[in-house]
């Protein structure tokens, strides 16, 4: 299946950096995977094209695909509105269009009002995770994900504009995070992410608080995996 090949491609990326103790992508199984947790976090980032906002997830904990490899599914959504120069150059592109170019229409970024962007994602994160002294865990990250981009304004809707910012596209994450259990069944967390899609690139980062169930499975993989 391209998921599976897609995340063991991502795995295998993620355990490069182990040097000799890295395993055999044979230790990798999704049988191992099983719900653990599930966090919110709040967050805030500063899109290539929209005005820096505040973004808003849920996570889910699916347990180690094998050693120190954590898989992390993500739903996140955020809104915003459009930088003035990016309304510029989208009255240009719009301007260029026909039939507006054949009748010699010349739109300004003023024409359009304000126009504002949301994403809604899911994607699927694998952490390589390790525990560090003060009964802290780290992870640095990569993951894979679905944008699905709505553009919205009240003088483009319904309208052909509308439809040019509208778009479901593929897009990439790099993540390096920290983690803190304080009590079993509370995790917390703070992550830096990066994160690109085919029409907006944005660095973030993000503060949360996670619900675990009790351990379940092997002590010994979980005591050498993280808490």
């Amino acid at each position: 299946m391209p998921l599976r090949r897609t995340m063991l491609a991502v795995v295998a990326a993620l355990l490069l950096p182990a040097g000799a103790g890295a395993q055999s992508l044979a230790d990798y199984d999704y049988e191992n995977l099983l719900f653990r947790g599930l966090g919110a976090d709040w967050g805030y980032i500063w899109p290539s094209k929209v005005e820096a906002t505040q973004v808003y997830s849920l996570r889910l904990d699916l347990g180690y695909l094998g050693p120190a490899v954590r898989i992390a599914p993500s739903l996140s959504y955020w809104h915003s509105r459009f930088k003035a120069e990016e309304l510029d150059r989208l009255a240009e592109r719009v301007s260029q269009l026909p039939p507006l170019q054949d009748q010699g229409v010349v739109l300004e970024a003023a024409d359009l009002g304000e126009v504002t962007w949301s994403d809604l994602s899911l994607g699927v994160d694998a952490h390589l995770v390790w525990t560090v002294p003060l009964r802290l865990m780290t992870y640095l990250g990569a993951g894979v994900g679905l944008h699905a981009l709505n553009g919205r304004g009240a003088v483009i809707e319904d309208t052909f504009v509308e439809d040019l910012l509208d778009a479901t596209t593929a897009g990439l994450a790099i993540m390096a995070g920290v983690e803190a259990q304080p009590i079993a069944a509370l995790r917390l967390y703070a992550e830096a992410r990066y994160s690109v899609a085919d029409a907006v690139r944005y660095p973030g980062i993000r503060l949360g608080a996670a619900l675990m169930l009790p351990p379940r499975g092997s002590a010994a993989q979980d005591s050498g995996q993280g808490r």
